[in-house]
């Protein structure tokens, strides 16, 4: 249905207010309300952008069912209930009200997942234990290919703010992404290029949002899609600025965030399938409260400016080989570019290019057997430059082959697959280094009746060391050490087991995992007892060394919502959570930085035109140490969530409050190397409008 003049004007008017002026929002509300008086109150059909109201059956509108979801991170393209490894998926309403700063913290609460912390500015995502270059974090299937792995403080080029959703693949996904991904995926899908029409040739969405409190600062976000059925047009913008936060101890010096990013993309689209482009630039500014300076004295303290300019291809064929086949492809360049600066003298600056790409070709072939193959490749160069180029400038190459088969026989469903990559490094002045990464899987799922699936997977996966393990030579101020490499470093390998269960009635949703990971030379870094002198800071550094051992991750996970009413005072659903990992080495000794176990409870109410949730989660103290760590102890986080949702035509509207740490707990963060300097915020709100057109 094409829409009519005027309502496309008024979409095209709220879109660029939105993006240019978002303190307009109140007398845009109220002038989009008056042109429409007629329709106020009236059930009509909500915009194509609207995640809230949707044609669907009751169990749909519960807000944790997001297993019907298509995983995009799937090459067969299931839903995440279809998949036997688990998965979860953040849409819609959750993920409105869980997005932040950081990538880490919009999905920390997903089971099986927590988050660094460097401040706010930073938060990369841990699985089960797993984080830095064991997890792989995605934009829209290819690499963000940023230098977040290098080091603690450096944050992921991705925006959670303009995802569509985010999808957590939790456990060895090697086989899709290869070595990079031993611990996990996380996917960020924003839509910035098209792959369908868009619905009603028009529509968007933006949001703008306020902090108070304990935080100060303010959101902007806008997008808007539009086209007919030949082709589509997207573009996105977000700012944010945040000032530095407050503690219940005090002020957290230098914790401010400056952030702007945006894109613009287009596809031509057919019954052949589409092909299109899109371009993205990211800018982020931010502190490092470990580093805050002395302000009264003139002194300001370590700060980042992050840069990358990101192109991106994507395309795929419907059926070109009769039904049930089809072929994507992608690819993505990025040029990207971190300045650390010491008050405003460039300290070290971080360079990277890379370009990487991949094609999937997926088959139906008879007895109900669906496969897919693919090839992803990929070509780099990082270099630092200053005085903590603790990694020297390194060239990286890589080429992976890998193949995915299902069969279904009634209730019980097979997966195989099986990869071989090969990762090459290039560093400069010193011996190159080539590895042949080999994963395995199998796995499965047993639907024994309507209401409980059992599911079980065996894997076997490989990773290549990084650059960082590999070649690091220097002193690494964010970690506060002096890092030594070991470019004899073998590869690590990673044997998991993992048995799960889905029970589904009316009236309960939940699903539990177990799983034991068992890894044979497992690289970590250890302290070697020795110190460096570092001249600047007249201090001692203590000396660490990349090395290997054997290690043991065993965990368990589980979910459960309860959907206690469904009548004429609302919907009520109960959610309950919990996880719990422990990290050791082989011979003895906790691994240092293991995310604590924890549990959660949140009681949630809504009916058409309002929801409200309450919610609290318990972290527990982690004492489980490694040798030179301190233990952390536990806190509990109380956070509550008000909205009200009126559609109005063609337009909705959504005014939300959402509180944080209502209880102003003192928090610090285990996985943090600054938990014993830096602090969570304390008790704080944010007010705001969302918009879908």
């Amino acid at each position: 249905m094409t829409p009519r003049p005027t309502h496309l004007r008024r979409r095209l008017t709220l879109a660029l207010a939105l993006i240019l002026f978002p303190t307009a929002l109140p007398a845009l509300s109220w002038a989009a309300t008056a042109d429409s008086a007629g329709a106020a109150g009236t059930d009509l059909d909500s915009p194509p952008s609207d995640t809230r109201h949707t044609d669907a059956d009751s169990r749909d509108r519960h807000v944790k069912d997001l297993d019907g979801v298509v995983v995009t991170a799937s090459p067969l393209r299931d839903s995440a209930d279809a998949l036997s490894k688990p998965t979860e998926v953040l849409a819609g309403e959750r993920l409105d009200e869980d997005r932040a700063a950081s990538l880490g913290e919009t999905i920390s609460s997903l089971p099986g997942v927590q988050s660094s912390n460097f401040g706010p500015g930073v938060g990369r995502p841990i699985l089960r234990g797993l984080d830095g270059p064991r997890v792989a974090v995605l934009s829209n299937g290819l690499s963000t290919q940023d230098v977040s792995t290098i080091s603690q403080d450096h944050s992921p080029a991705v925006e959670s703010f303009l995802a569509d959703q985010i999808e957590v693949l939790k456990g060895p996904s090697t086989l899709l992404y290869g070595s990079g991904a031993i611990g996990g995926v996380v996917n960020v899908v924003d839509g910035r290029i098209p792959e369908a029409p868009i619905a009603d040739g028009f529509s968007g969405r933006a949001e703008a949002r306020f902090d108070a409190g304990d935080r100060d600062g303010s959101t902007a976000m806008a997008r808007i899609d539009g086209g007919n059925d030949r082709f589509a047009l997207h573009a996105d913008a977000v700012y944010r600025n945040a000032r530095d936060y407050d503690t219940p101890e005090g002020r957290q010096a230098n914790s401010f965030i400056d952030t702007h990013t945006g894109s613009v993309g287009g596809s031509l689209l057919g019954d052949w399938g589409f092909v299109g482009v899109s371009a993205a630039r990211f800018e982020d500014d931010y502190g490092n409260p470990g580093e805050p300076g002395d302000l009264a004295e003139g002194e300001r303290g370590v700060w980042l400016r992050m840069r990358q300019n990101r192109y991106d291809l994507k395309g795929a064929l419907t059926a070109p080989w009769g039904e049930g086949s089809g072929l994507r492809y992608s690819f993505g360049h990025t040029d990207y570019s971190h300045v650390e600066f010491e008050g405003e003298e460039v300290g070290t600056t971080f360079n990277k290019q890379a370009n990487e790409g991949r094609v999937e070709a997926s088959f139906a072939f008879g007895n109900g057997w669906q496969t897919a193959a693919g090839l992803q490749g990929g070509a780099s160069t990082f270099e630092a430059i200053g005085e903590e180029s603790f990694v020297p400038r390194t060239d990286t190459r890589s080429l992976g082959l890998f193949g995915v088969a299902r069969k279904q026989w009634d209730a019980l469903q097979l997966d195989l697959g099986a990869r071989i990559d090969k990762v090459e490094y290039d560093p400069a002045a010193q011996a190159s280094r080539d590895f042949k990464p080999v994963s395995a899987s199998l796995g499965g799922g047993w639907k024994l009746n309507e209401r409980w699936r059992l599911t079980a997977n065996l894997d076997h996966a490989e990773r290549a060391p990084v650059e960082e393990e590999l070649f690091a030579d220097g002193p690494h101020i964010a970690t506060l050490a002096y890092e030594i490499g070991s470019a004899d470093l073998r590869k690590e390998a990673a044997n998991q087991l993992e048995i799960g269960a889905q029970y589904r009635n009316d009236w309960v949703d939940a699903k539990f995992s177990a799983y034991y990971n068992r890894f044979n030379d497992f690289i970590y870094i250890a302290d070697t007892g020795e110190q460096w002198y570092w001249d600047e800071e007249d201090e001692y550094l203590p000396i660490r060394q990349w090395t290997q051992a054997d290690a043991r991750f065993h965990g368990f996970e589980g979910e459960a919502t309860f959907h206690l009413a469904d009548n004429e005072t609302g919907t009520w659903d109960l959610r309950v959570f919990g996880d719990t990992v422990r990290g050791t080495l082989a011979d003895g000794g906790n691994l240092p930085r293991i995310a604590p176990s924890r549990f959660g409870t949140q009681l949630r109410w809504s009916n058409p035109s309002w929801r409200a949730s309450l919610g609290a989660t318990r972290y527990q103290k982690q004492d489980k140490v490694a040798a030179g760590e301190t233990p952390t102890a536990g806190y509990t986080l109380v956070d509550a969530h008000l909205a009200w949702h009126h559609d109005n035509d063609d337009t909705a509207w959504e005014v939300f409050l959402d509180g944080s740490n209502l209880t102003n707990e003192a928090a610090r963060v285990h996985t943090s190397f600054l938990k014993d300097s830096v602090m969570l915020p304390g008790r704080s709100a944010s007010f705001g409008v969302r918009v879908f057109f």
